[in-house]
C-alpha cells in the first residue's frame, strides 16, 4: 500500500542511499536530492523496483539559491512532503587556521543553514495537516568538541539541541522530530573527510544498513534521539560527567592520524 511523500536529501550515498530503499520497500514515494545526478538516477531505478513513485532532484544545497530552487520545485508538482529527512552533510579534518574559509562556510551552508531552511519551509504543511515526521542527522559529534575537525562538531551540535528543542514545541501538535547521532559508520564521509586513517576509523566502524535501519525504526517510533550502538550510546552518556577539556583531549586524541 501506498504511504505519503517523503523529501529526503544527501541520497546519492551512505545513509541516505540507505533510507531510501528503507521508505521504498515500506510504500513511501520518494523525492530524493543529492548533487550526483547519475547516482540519483541508479537510486531512482532501485526505489521504484518496489512500485513507488520516485523524483530524483538534483541539487546543491551549499548554493543557497538550489535550496528554494528545490522547495519551488517541489511545490510546482504539488508534492506533499509527509517525511523530511535532513540527510545532507560533510565534514573536513585539520587544524580550523589551515582550512579553507569557503569550504567551511559551505559546511556550515549544507549541515545547518539548508536543514534549517527546509524544516522551515516544509513544517508548516506537516502542522496544518496535523501529521508529519523530520528526521534530522546528526553525529554523536553533537555532544563533543571536537579538535582537528572544529566546524564539523560545531555543526552537529547545532543540529541535535535545534531537533531537541523542535521536538519540544510541536509536542501535541502530530509532527515528530527525531535526531539521529551515529558514531563512526562506513559511508563514504570519512573519506571526504579524509579521515580513514585517523583512530576513530581505525578503532572500528558501524555498518551504513545498520545504521540506517535502526534511524528508520527509531522515527517511525517517534524517538526524539536515536543513537546506534551501545558504545556510542555509553560515549555520549560519559561525556556528560567527564571534565569538558578531558574530553575535548580524548576528542583530539581519537581523531589524530594514526
Amino acid at each position: 500500500m501506498k504511504q505519503g511523500h517523503v523529501l529526503l536529501t544527501g541520497a546519492s550515498s551512505g545513509i541516505g542511499w540507505e533510507l531510501a530503499q528503507l521508505f521504498a520497500q515500506d510504500g513511501y514515494s520518494l523525492i530524493v536530492v543529492a548533487r550526483r545526478a547519475d547516482k540519483l538516477q541508479e537510486l531512482k531505478s532501485k526505489c521504484e523496483a518496489y512500485g513507488v513513485d520516485v523524483h530524483a532532484i538534483a541539487k546543491d544545497l551549499a548554493q543557497p539559491h538550489q535550496v528554494e530552487e528545490l522547495y519551488e520545485e517541489v511545490t510546482r508538482q504539488q508534492l506533499a512532503v509527509d517525511i523530511l529527512v535532513n540527510n545532507a552533510g560533510f565534514g573536513s579534518y585539520g587544524l580550523f587556521q589551515d582550512s579553507k574559509e569557503q569550504e567551511d562556510l559551505e559546511m556550515i551552508q549544507v549541515n545547518i543553514t539548508a536543514l534549517t531552511r527546509l524544516t522551515r519551509l516544509f513544517l508548516p504543511e506537516m502542522v496544518a495537516r496535523r501529521r508529519g515526521r523530520i528526521l534530522n542527522v546528526a553525529s554523536i559529534a553533537g555532544f563533543l568538541s571536537g579538535p582537528l575537525m572544529a566546524v564539523y562538531y560545531a555543526t552537529t551540535a547545532y543540529v541535535l539541541s535545534f531537533s531537541e528543542a523542535l521536538e519540544n514545541e510541536l509536542r501535541g501538535s502530530g509532527v515528530t522530530v527525531t535526531a539521529l547521532c551515529p558514531g563512526a559508520t562506513a559511508t563514504g564521509f570519512e573519506e571526504r573527510a579524509s579521515l580513514q586513517d585517523s583512530r576513530l576509523f581505525r578503532g572500528g566502524v558501524m555498518d551504513v544498513k545498520t545504521v540506517a535501519r535502526i534511524g528508520y525504526q527509531g522515527l517511525m517510533q517517534g524517538q526524539t534521539l536515536v543513537i546506534p550502538g551501545w558504545k556510542n550510546r555509553l560515549l555520549t552518556f560519559s561525556v556528560r560527567l567527564a571534565p569538558r577539556k578531558l574530553v575535548t583531549a580524548i576528542a583530539r586524541r581519537v581523531q589524530s592520524k594514526m
